[in-house]
């Protein structure tokens, strides 16, 4: 069996985030077939966001701007754990 290293490698929708470690519902999952370099893409966006809502949040005081910065960086790192799975596919 050969494989074509040419098609595009995708995400394997197995990445799941859960709110905290006692929730046994995920709160969103990754969809599968979502071409990996678009999904590191997004995730790159989404952390750049993250990385300046932290800033102001915390120079602001603003906790809720740091918790929705926690929750949009967990969306990001659930987009690079699954590009990264289908890497090695």
């Amino acid at each position: 069996m050969t494989t074509d290293d040419t098609t595009p490698k995708t995400t394997v929708g197995k990445t799941r985030f859960y709110q905290s470690a006692g929730h046994t519902e995920p709160l969103f999952c990754i969809e599968p077939g979502i071409p990996c370099q678009h999904a590191r893409e997004q995730a790159s966006e989404l952390m750049g966001c993250v990385r300046d809502m932290t800033l102001v949040g915390v120079l602001d005081g603003n906790a809720q701007l740091v918790w929705a910065a926690h929750y949009l960086s967990a969306l990001a790192k659930a987009l690079m754990d699954d590009a990264e799975l289908g890497m090695k596919h």
